[in-house]
């Protein structure tokens, strides 16, 4: 009888260990790292925004680890190439900017289609844009007292960029073009080395993203002429828009979207797509959002292929009208 108890009992503990196990494997998930390339340098913005996103997005995933890789250069083109080539298994995600949808249209060659040859996730949400001055260089404090400034001295005055062909540079020459005024563009390699130089006097104005010149702003090093995109940004609530002080076609900001390589089955998408939405929504998340003045506002797969095909068009027309164009 003693045996016979026994041996149901370790049939029953056998039993229940092997639930256990069962039990840990299905909430453990995918042991298999989800990739997440990123196209720009550690530190930038879009580096920030991921990694502030990165433990909620693994908790998203049931577990899964997340491995953020930084794989610059080109312009973006050599890090989405890496995701381009990457088989469609939903383990090797991209994050692509505003310069994916410029590329094609200042590149004379591109080694992949940007819309044809990946799969569009979400755009995940954007950051705004500055124009700023050097103070010591440049007496204007708004837009319309920046345009007759420039007019004054026609190509006379520098603004530089994050490099020729990016966005950085496209914003300022919005601006340019919507005031009607003619300066000089001079490209660094980098927002930060731009900045400095500002900052510095060796040109007089750029377009910066918030969080790089909101130190400068506090310091009184660079002086905020107008925020570049829609809205009013809340951690410069006095600073208006370009638009709202008399130029309505100045209109651009950051924009951030996640993208798998192409015929990405559609259960993949959804789980992705799914994961970043409750990533994003995490209140820590949030919080550093908030701080970056980021705004997030995850789109549908469809909305961001979409989105993908009007922003293409939308630069390729003011490349043209700039003359842009890089070997």
């Amino acid at each position: 009888m003693n045996t016979a108890i026994a041996r149901r009992t370790l049939l029953a503990l056998g039993a229940a260990a092997l639930c256990t196990a069962a039990g840990l494997a299905s909430a453990q998930g995918n042991t298999t790292p989800l990739r997440v390339i990123l196209p720009v340098g550690a530190g930038s913005g879009v580096d920030t925004i991921m990694r502030s996103a990165q433990v909620a997005l693994s908790k998203a995933l049931g577990g899964q680890p997340v491995v953020i890789e930084n794989l610059p250069g080109a312009g973006g083109i050599s890090g989405t190439q890496t995701v381009v080539k990457a088989a469609p298994d939903g383990n090797t995600v991209g994050v692509v900017s505003n310069n994916h949808a410029v590329n094609p249209s200042v590149f004379k060659k591109m080694p992949y289609d940007g819309i044809a040859d990946l799969t569009p996730i979400t755009v995940i949400g954007g950051s705004p844009f500055v124009l700023v001055v050097n103070p010591a260089k440049v007496p204007a404090r708004n837009a319309k007292e920046l345009q007759a400034f420039l007019k004054a001295k026609p190509g006379a005055y520098n603004y530089g960029s994050s490099g020729n062909g990016t966005i950085i540079h496209l914003a300022g020459e919005m601006y340019m073009e919507a005031a009607g005024v003619e300066v000089r563009h001079i490209p660094y390699k980098g927002m930060g080395p731009m900045l400095a130089d500002i900052v510095g006097g060796q040109v007089e104005m750029g377009v910066g993203a918030v969080p790089a010149v909101q130190g400068h702003l506090k310091a009184g090093t660079l002086r905020a002429i107008g925020v570049m995109g829609k809205q009013r940004v809340a951690s410069l609530p006095d600073v208006p828009t370009i638009a709202e002080q008399g130029f309505p076609g100045v209109d651009v900001e950051g924009w951030f979207a996640l993208v798998g390589p192409a015929k990405l089955p559609a259960a993949q998408v959804k789980r992705l797509h799914d994961a970043i939405v409750a990533a994003f929504d995490d209140p820590e998340v949030k919080a550093a959002m908030a701080r970056q003045d980021n705004f997030i506002a995850p789109t549908t797969p469809e909305a961001a292929a979409q989105f993908f095909r009007t922003e293409q068009e939308r630069y390729a027309r003011l490349v043209k009208k700039a003359n842009v164009q890089v070997e």
